[in-house]
């Protein structure tokens, strides 16, 4: 196959690099409004420039990976499908739920297949814990907990144009609640502090949250997100039913310590970084990429899905602001 890739920021390098690996992948076009950036992915992989979008649309490709940024994400997603190329697009959809819900209404019924970049759904440890919840094995649900903690926070800049830890950070666990319980979120409530980077505060930001959704099913999901966990990067899931406990994340390179006394666990250097916790999963998610392009499989993480979990974003982001309960149905009618 013959892939395009728009952006070659960080994580539009990183797709290069495991495209490149990649069994199905014959060769790379890329593009970056920073002519630097594409022409060293160029000598690094051996790929071809274009000099714009729609340059590397008309130039051949199978399906196109979109790692720019945020902005440019709704107009290169309707582009790829008006040219009847394959589309792989990193979270999130559009700044905003209006222009994901007109991108929605945009490429519903067109015959060009989308997928939303939410890697977790491909991480070993995830999918497991989706099997076990499918096969009954752990009982009716009651809890479920889902932690990512990063060890630092991005910059100044980054956390401005973010649209707030929700909706970047937290969305990933939204998500991936959805995706391994099955179930839909009715209602959340949010709280949030800022103990850390005066910045984030000044952004109008927090840096640290909480928010407890209950399911459409009545289990309780509790998340906690954080930008400062100067122990690594720590990204965890519990399940816990009437007939058994699960966890994802519990390896030896969990970034925690136990204060019991002669209790090793864990002895591995801890995550520092979500490509190093997640090296296997981005692989695994790109290469179901070339499976949809080849048409053998649907995708697995489409434009509604991605949505769905941004609904969650913008019901704790209004409920960190009011400090208040607030229902799916409220923001969705908003």
């Amino acid at each position: 196959m013959r892939i395009g890739i728009l952006g070659l920021g960080r994580i539009g390098a990183f797709h290069a690099e495991t495209l490149s690996g990649l069994d199905a992948v014959e060769s790379l076009v890329v593009a970056d409004p920073f002519a630097d950036a594409a022409k060293a992915a160029a000598e690094r992989f051996g790929a071809e420039v274009a000099d714009s979008p729609e340059a590397l649309l008309a130039a051949g490709v199978d399906g196109v990976v979109i790692a720019a940024a945020t902005d440019a994400h709704p107009a290169l997603i309707r582009a790829g499908v008006a040219a009847g190329v394959p589309v792989f697009c990193e979270k999130p959809v559009a700044r905003t739920m209006a222009e994901g819900v007109e991108v929605l209404q945009a490429v519903e019924g067109a015959d060009v297949p989308i997928q939303i970049g939410f890697n977790r759904r491909f991480d070993a440890g995830f999918t497991a814990a989706r099997a076990a919840v499918r096969s009954g094995e752990l009982g009716t649900l009651h809890t479920v907990r889902s932690t990512t903690l990063d060890p630092a926070p991005p910059p100044a800049a980054y956390i401005a144009a973010s649209g707030g830890i929700f909706r970047d950070c937290s969305v990933h666990d939204f998500d991936i609640i959805r995706w391994v319980t099955g179930r839909e979120v009715t209602e959340v409530y949010a709280v949030g502090g800022n103990r850390g980077a005066d910045y984030i505060r000044q952004a109008g930001d927090a840096d640290t949250t909480g928010a407890l959704l209950t399911l459409d099913d009545g289990t309780l999901a509790v998340v906690s997100n954080s930008r400062h966990n100067g122990r690594g990067y720590d990204v965890r899931m519990e399940l816990h039913g009437f007939a058994d406990s699960l966890a994802v994340g519990l390896d030896d390179r969990l970034p925690l310590r136990s204060a019991e006394p002669g209790v090793t666990f864990p002895a591995g250097t801890p995550f520092d970084f979500f490509m190093d916790r997640f090296t296997a999963a981005y692989r695994a998610e790109l290469a179901a990429f070339t499976e949809v392009i080849a048409g053998t499989r649907p995708s697995p993480c489409t434009v509604a899905d991605a949505l769905e979990a941004g609904w969650i974003a913008e019901a704790c982001t209004l409920s960190l602001r009011e400090h208040r309960p607030v229902s799916l149905a409220e923001v969705r009618d908003a």
